[in-house]
């Protein structure tokens, strides 16, 4: 199986209490459900409600 790499930046979206990742539409054609993903993710500048 090839493994498949995409680099994308997003805000952290709020879902109720839960902070949520929402992967962009234009991978739906290479990202389906029940697919195992690595997801790493890189801080590049704080929130409002940063993790101390």
């Amino acid at each position: 199986m090839k493994t498949k790499s995409f680099t994308i930046t997003k805000k952290i979206a709020k879902h109720g209490k839960q902070c949520i990742i929402i992967i962009p539409s234009a991978l739906k054609e290479q990202i389906n459900s029940g697919m195992l993903a690595k997801i790493t993710i890189d801080v590049l500048e704080g929130g409002e409600n940063e993790i101390r």
